[in-house]
């Protein structure tokens, strides 16, 4: 066995002792990878406070504990699975809790944040003496059965963080330094989600110049996949769409501000950003956009 820092032993995870995981906060997300870990006789911890209805309730149907945030130092693994514009305050938030604390969880740091945002955050962290882990996720909330939920990690303390493989979760280890699997995820959301962007933009200006008709038919007869993907991810972003605007300017910041498709990433983020409103408001870019692509679907 090897001493933890500051004094605590951590028997090895084995089949037969399952980790104690805290995850911040159940979110959909975060509730989706506790219900998983549940599943798999792993105890959840969890903190309630100023939390919705709405996130107790999923936090029950996960089977996730609601503790004080000083409990969840006893735990093995800290995920924090949160906005990505909140994940630097989460860090320093419970910087204070952890540095008193005699246990010393591996913090994992799973939000879609640039690899200059997981630096900081690693240095946050660092101070505690917990171990740090940079990960990212890919797919969707994960479900059971399903395969297509990964968890991309990187740092000296990853492979510990693997072995929640053998509890319900898909963690692949990278290769390189804390911030590789925060580079994954920029690249691989600046793109399905930028070009979701892009998609939904010129949907839209089709629909104000009154082509939209005549554009659904060409993408169905010269890209089908093309048409088949935005018909797909354009309604699943309207309820997302806040979320996404942090987590573009996120993509942005690790393009850099000296390349010139760093205006392209915030002018995604601006876009996501009118898309939130509009999905608080009246919802008139989104009923055009259901329009668009309920005549896609017409003509398919």
């Amino acid at each position: 066995m090897a001493l933890a820092p500051f004094g605590r032993w951590r028997p090895k995870v084995t089949q037969s002792v399952a980790p104690t995981i805290a995850i911040i906060a159940p979110g959909n997300m975060g509730a989706a990878v506790a219900k998983r870990l549940t599943e798999h006789k792993v105890t959840v911890l969890t903190v309630l406070t100023g939390r919705s209805e709405a996130s107790a309730n999923r936090a029950s149907d996960a089977g996730m504990q609601a503790v004080d945030e000083r409990k969840l130092a006893e735990a093995d693994f800290l995920l924090s699975i949160v906005p990505p514009g909140d994940a630097l305050a989460l860090a320093k938030r419970l910087a204070g809790v952890l540095t008193e604390a005699n246990s010393k969880p591996i913090y994992v740091e799973c939000n879609a944040v640039s690899p200059q945002t997981m630096n900081r955050i690693a240095d946050v962290i660092a101070p505690t003496g917990c171990a740090f882990v940079g990960a990212a996720i890919i797919g969707p909330p994960p479900k059971p059965g399903a395969t297509n939920t990964k968890f991309y990690a990187a740092g000296p303390a990853a492979k510990d963080f693997a072995k929640l493989n053998d509890y319900g979760l898909i963690v692949r280890v990278l290769d390189g330094p804390t911030t590789a699997a925060s580079a994954l995820k920029m690249s691989y959301a600046g793109i399905t989600k930028g070009f979701t962007a892009l998609g939904a933009a010129m949907m839209l200006a089709a629909s104000r110049g009154g082509s939209a008709q005549a554009l659904q038919a060409e993408l169905a007869e010269s890209q089908p996949a093309l048409l088949g993907f935005l018909s797909r991810m354009v309604p699943a972003m309207y309820s997302k769409s806040y979320r996404w605007v942090a987590e573009m300017d996120e993509i942005a910041d690790f393009v850099g501000d000296d390349h010139p498709e760093h205006a392209m990433m915030s002018a995604a983020a601006k876009f996501y950003e009118r898309i939130a409103a509009d999905f608080d408001g009246g919802k008139q870019e989104i009923g055009a956009m259901d329009q668009f692509i309920a005549g896609t679907k017409k003509n398919g």
